[in-house]
């Protein structure tokens, strides 16, 4: 039998209750997380003593990366469970830290446990990083905006890059009074290095891509470029635990939302339910997919006809998620996935015909 050891984990301190062999008896005790201790040692003494097939489970949150990777290097089994479903099968309505560890404790030994799938280190540092650049990206754009606002208060309204050099000669020419032309420098070189930044980032991705496969197959697709084959593979991963493509697109929460009672049904927006960049980058990957790739470009003009432009680019790149599902699963690339395609369509074709 395993030790299990529950954990209801706080960013300051942890609540554990755990269960061992030995005794058969279920232990208790709380671990604060001491701010002169940033190696955190005590945790790392309390859970180095335990040998042979020990699971740690937690719920899933923001601040546990650390202590994940922690029980990881001891060579412990981590369990993260749905925050939500564990608190769903909570018997009493008390809540504590004492019960909630002894909850977690109860569903791991009954095997209740709503275990999430956890990715690797290596997945989580691929998203980590992307994320960050499109943090670097989202702020290097509120600095253009503001440059430009600036240029139009004073008629300049060119539309060529402002946090150029022939940017600066424009700035210069205008009568600016002293605070603006601070602000409008500061805001160049602001933008100038956010953008050697950006790029420090992108060429550390490319090298990462450049040895995927999983990558390389996805970037055959129009529309499917460095970002978001990255985003696909790793946010995915791993793919085959999904059994078909409507569960890949409620994991994204590209998935439309019903709302339906007795003879009324109605079909709403996308539930936005996963990863936000990930959304971002396809809705990104389809605007580029409709001016290269045929099909896609006359799917799009239909819905667009029926609804609008932004619903249409939705649709799109909920087929460009099912199309790189498809293709991580069966480990082919774009030619191939559309050869599949005619060919069923042909047999389709060739059926109804027969029964005709």
């Amino acid at each position: 039998m395993p030790v299990y050891i529950a954990v209801d984990f706080h960013a300051r301190q942890q609540t554990i209750s755990y269960l061992t062999t030995e005794d058969g008896e279920i232990h208790r005790l709380r671990l604060e997380h001491r701010p002169d201790d940033p190696r955190h040692e005590n945790v790392r003494v309390f859970y180095s003593q335990f040998e042979g097939e020990v699971i740690v489970g937690l719920e899933s949150g923001g601040y546990s990366r650390w202590f994940e990777d922690m029980l990881e290097d001891l060579g412990h089994e981590v369990w993260v469970g749905d925050a939500k479903q564990i608190r769903l099968l909570a018997v009493r309505k008390q809540k504590n830290d004492r019960l909630d560890a002894n909850h977690i404790l109860d569903l791991m030994t009954t095997k209740r446990f709503p275990r999430l799938v956890r990715r690797s280190r290596y997945s989580c540092e691929i998203l980590r990083q992307m994320g960050y650049r499109h943090k670097l990206v989202k702020m290097r754009t509120m600095g253009k905006n503001s440059l430009r606002a600036i240029a139009m208060g004073h008629g300049l309204t060119v539309r060529s890059p402002l946090h150029s050099e022939k940017g600066r000669i424009r700035f210069e020419s205008l009568n600016l009074s002293t605070m603006e032309a601070v602000q409008a420098a500061g805001l160049i070189d602001l933008i100038e290095r956010l953008t050697k930044e950006i790029e420090r980032v992108e060429e550390w991705l490319a090298e990462q891509a450049a040895e995927d496969q999983k990558v390389s197959l996805l970037r055959t697709q129009h529309g499917i470029g460095l970002l978001s084959s990255l985003a696909v593979v790793h946010t995915l991963e791993p793919v085959d635990r999904f059994a078909s493509a409507r569960q890949i697109t409620a994991y994204v929460g590209m998935d439309p939302v019903e709302n339906s009672s007795a003879d009324r049904r109605h079909i709403g927006s996308i539930s936005k339910a996963g990863s936000k960049l990930l959304r971002f980058l396809l809705g990104e990957a389809a605007q580029v997919a409709i001016k290269k790739d045929t099909e896609l470009k006359n799917f799009f003009c239909r819905v667009q006809k029926r609804r609008n432009t932004p619903k249409a680019i939705v649709a799109v790149a909920h087929k460009l998620l099912i199309r790189s599902f498809i293709m991580l699963r069966d480990q082919i690339d774009a030619d191939e996935f559309y050869r599949r395609g005619l060919e069923a369509r042909s047999s389709r074709a060739a059926r109804r015909r027969s029964r005709a």
